[in-house]
C-alpha cells in the first residue's frame, strides 16, 4: 500500500503565503499553482518561516470587508 503525503501538511516541503482581497492568509505549497484571486505574499520558504510570517503578519482574523464595515458604522 503506497502512503500519500498531503502537500499541505508537509514539514519537509517548500511553500509560499498567499493573501486573498479579504486580508485572508494562506500557506500553499510551493509547487502548486497559485488559485485566483490569491496573490503571493511570501516567497519560497520553509514551511515553519511561512507559518511565522502568517502569525506576524495576520494579526486580525476578520476580513477586510467586515473591517470596513464596522469602520462605517462607527462613523454614522
Amino acid at each position: 500500500m503506497t502512503h500519500l503525503t498531503n502537500p499541505f501538511e508537509a514539514d519537509d516541503a517548500a511553500y509560499v503565503v498567499l493573501v486573498n482581497a479579504e486580508g485572508q492568509y494562506s500557506l500553499w505549497p510551493a509547487a502548486t499553482d497559485v488559485p485566483g484571486g490569491w496573490t503571493v505574499d511570501h516567497p519560497r520558504d520553509s514551511r515553519r518561516a511561512c507559518l511565522e510570517h502568517v502569525e506576524r503578519t495576520w494579526t486580525d482574523m476578520r476580513p477586510a470587508s467586515l473591517v470596513r464595515a464596522m469602520e462605517g458604522d462607527r462613523t454614522t
